[in-house]
């Protein structure tokens, strides 16, 4: 675990600008219109639909994405009453994991007030501008008359999440521990060791699971909580129990399956979980120490099923494995409450979830490639994407079943997809591609097969459905890989191109080669010797129509690709080149960047065919060209350097293509600013439009143009780099490329492959 100094901890809060969340507008408001449509007198036509209709509350406002985090600071983390003010980093900090979890806005409150009557009444006051409440690091038992009473006078969702989101997630693990242990919930004997809000409510919900409150035994500070103990509050006496041999925890938890604990660091020992029952399961809770450590409690005996609140270790308890989610499901029906129904819908979402196979992002971050369900993964991770979509999904149907959503939700699948294109999980620019892909699925040649990212892209894409993968490589080592990954390889061809059966396509894919390029010097034995080359070979196998689409690049330099390329495909004979193309998906809009690999110096020329090769995509992606020729000059204001092949390239697309929207040079500037541009040149092709296509005078400025935005805006998306102008669908990769770029370049890929097809069925 990464130790946290104190001093990297203030710094962390106050560099940049103070906090950790801030608030930002979602409508236009540049020009004078804007303004009045924002505010006066324009604001006015919602308030009064709002007073006719007050549910168009959540049409008209933010009211359905919006969540208080409310805090008294009277239980701020391990650190007690500090205070409202003291806990506001905290409050802060939820709001910054309801945002990027759930794609929830959040106002963290701090309220001034230790009276439970006075607090109910300042959240009841503000309680219209919300669409939920989150109630936060407030002691017991104040927390549960405080959540009771606003769960009956609020018609929003409320939730403490200190009782429920720790429920809620260690009710599923233990669900799923039980379920490893082959242990019946309603049979074993469970120890909590705590008594507070969260004690409270996880024994709550293990007895709404099927536990039997008389298997329960639970401690406080004083020892076992029995019912003969006066002055028991409400809610322990719900668990006080009616034994009289069990008085200190050492005693409880002899011969019990379950110990839960929520209470304090190193409590249990390994003697005590020796003595527990086979197969042990225990929660150890307690932050940042927990109640036994994880080394000690495996090294007590080699059955234990473990788990922490700490994300060092498997098993993590953590509440963002919940209340994002809950909230997000609740909001999104307009619900009037977090019942019942809807927390037990999240346990069994959340449980449901860990039996399923673990996506490649979450093996990735935590750099392991064995998370299967069992005992040592019985809690989805945090970062597991399908948390929003499962979660989210099963609550607010359970919200709709039980009566209190104030809007239904009809298209299930049409949701889930809203949710992961509002995290960035999944545009419709991708799915787009997918879809378009899954409708033609063709046959995908990978080059690097051995590879684990584009192994791993190549089973992903046959798993979508995007396409049949063919992998080069030996099969022993790439089975071994895979077994190594847990990826079925079993309906999967793979192809070694080295091997002696392929002798044969090797001699015929070198005949036909050094045929092409005999006035180039090549000789047959030379074209041989290259089909023991990946990319020789793959690219032959496309060229020869033994496979639809080729994809590479994780290995190969580019330079020593485009030669092969060239020498093996050939550029399509109206071009003189060849070029790539990144398509940039950003909060502004879809970009379109070349060339941003090939032509490392093109003169007027090769520009004019970088400027065609790019409508034509551009139209191959469904949208409409329009085009800026970019320079560091404007419309011919520097008549040397490389401003003039630009000025010399637009003129010749002017007068090719009549009709098409393409007008340079410009500064960029200039170009994604229609009304800067339209004011200063009104005469330019662009007047009025939007530009969505960028071409750049040479590689180095598309290139670090295209790099230096994915670094700034992390959050944009990025496809490519996308071929054009080869006579075959021959794609390449980035070296660094993840496992859903190489999913993303394959279903463009596979696209290309089909629409090929077509034409040539016409010609």
């Amino acid at each position: 675990m990464v130790k946290i100094s104190k001093e990297a901890a203030l710094a962390y809060h106050e560099n940049n600008r103070p906090g950790k969340i801030e608030v930002k507008p979602t409508k236009p408001y540049h020009t004078q219109t804007d303004l009045s449509l924002a505010y006066s007198p324009g604001v006015a036509y919602p308030c009064l639909e709002i007073q006719q209709t007050p549910d168009s509350v959540y049409k008209y406002t933010d009211k359905g994405n919006l969540v208080a985090v409310i805090s008294n600071g009277t239980a701020v983390l391990g650190l007690g009453d500090i205070g409202a003010m003291s806990g506001k980093p905290v409050m802060e900090g939820k709001g910054l994991l309801f945002k990027i979890y759930g794609g929830i806005d959040v106002f963290d409150i701090e309220v001034a007030e230790k009276d439970p009557e006075k607090f109910c009444e300042a959240v009841e006051k503000i309680a219209p501008t919300f669409g939920g409440i989150n109630l936060e690091d407030i002691k017991a038992p104040q927390c549960f008359y405080i959540e009771d009473r606003l769960k009956r006078t609020l018609d929003i969702p409320v939730m403490h999440d200190d009782q429920h989101g720790t429920a809620i997630i260690s009710a599923a693990g233990l669900k799923n521990a039980l379920e490893v242990a082959g242990k019946n919930i309603a049979d074993v004997k469970i120890v909590v060791n705590g008594a507070g809000a969260a004690a409270i409510s996880c024994t709550k919900l293990y007895v709404a699971l099927g536990a039997q409150v008389k298997n329960i035994v639970m401690l406080d500070s004083k020892g076992v909580i029995t019912s003969d103990r006066e002055n028991l509050t409400e809610q322990k006496k719900l668990f006080a129990t009616d034994r009289r041999d069990v008085h200190t925890l050492e005693e409880a938890v002899k011969g019990a399956d379950v110990f839960v604990g929520l209470s304090k660091g190193n409590v249990l020992s390994q003697d005590m979980i020796r003595s527990m029952a086979d197969s042990p399961i225990v929660f150890a809770l307690a932050n940042p120490v927990p109640e036994i450590s994880y080394e000690d409690a495996m090294a007590s005996r080699p059955d234990v099923l473990m788990s922490t609140g700490r994300s060092d270790y498997p098993n993590q308890i953590n509440n963002v494995i919940g209340f994002p989610y809950i909230f997000r499901g609740a909001l999104d029906v307009h619900a009037r409450a977090i019942n019942e129904e809807m927390k037990m819908a999240a346990v069994r979402a959340i449980a449901d979830l860990a039996k399923q196979p673990v996506p490649d992002v979450v093996n990735d971050v935590y750099h392991v490639n064995d998370l299967t369900f069992g005992p040592k993964y019985f809690i989805p991770k945090p970062v597991d994407p399908r948390l929003i979509t499962e979660v989210s999904a099963a609550v607010a149907k359970a919200a709709m079943e039980s009566g209190v959503a104030r809007t239904p939700i009809t298209d299930w699948e049409g949701y889930k997809q809203h949710l992961r294109e509002l995290l960035g999980q999944e545009t419709k620019l991708t799915r787009k591609l997918h879809d378009t892909a899954r409708l033609h699925p063709q046959r995908v040649v990978f080059a690097e097969g051995g590879n684990p990212t584009m192994l791993k892209a190549a089973v992903q894409a046959k798993a979508e459905s995007i396409c049949q993968p063919i992998l080069l490589g030996n099969p022993d080592r790439l089975n071994r890989v895979a077994s190594r990954l847990k990826l079925d390889l079993s309906d999967i061809e793979i192809i070694d191109m080295r091997a002696d059966n392929e002798q044969g396509r090797r001699a015929t894919f070198a005949k036909h080669l050094a045929e092409k390029r005999a006035r180039e010097g090549y000789t047959f034995e030379e074209a041989y010797d290259k089909m023991y080359e990946r990319n020789y070979f793959g690219m032959s196998l496309v060229e020869q129509g033994d496979a639809d689409a080729f994809i590479t690049g994780l290995y190969t330099k580019y330079s020593n690709t485009i030669k092969v390329a060239k020498e093996v495909i050939g550029i399509r004979p109206e071009f003189k080149t060849f070029g790539t193309m990144h398509i940039l998906n950003t909060q502004k809009g879809v970009f379109y960047i070349a060339d941003t690999l090939i032509n490392r110096h093109p003169d007027e020329d090769v520009l004019t065919d970088i400027a065609k090769l790019s409508a034509h995509t551009v139209k191959f992606f469904n949208e409409e060209p329009v085009i800026a020729m970019l320079s560091y000059s404007n419309f011919g204001t520097d008549a040397a350097g490389s401003p003039v092949k630009v000025h010399k390239a637009v003129a010749e697309m002017q007068k090719i293509y009549p009709d098409l929207a393409i007008d340079g040079e410009m500064q960029v500037n200039y170009a994604l600013n229609k009304q800067l541009r339209d004011e200063k040149y009104p005469f330019s092709r662009l007047k009025g439009k939007d530009v969505n296509t960028l071409v750049f005078p040479n590689l180095s400025s598309a290139n670090a143009s295209y790099k230096l935005l994915q670094a700034l805006n992390p959050e944009a998306e990025i496809i490519g780099p996308i071929q054009m102008g080869l006579n075959k669908p021959i794609h390449f990769t980035d070296s660094e490329g993840s496992v859903q770029d190489i999913v993303n370049i394959t279903a463009v890929a596979v696209i290309d492959a089909y629409v090929e097809k077509i034409k040539n069925n016409k010609q």
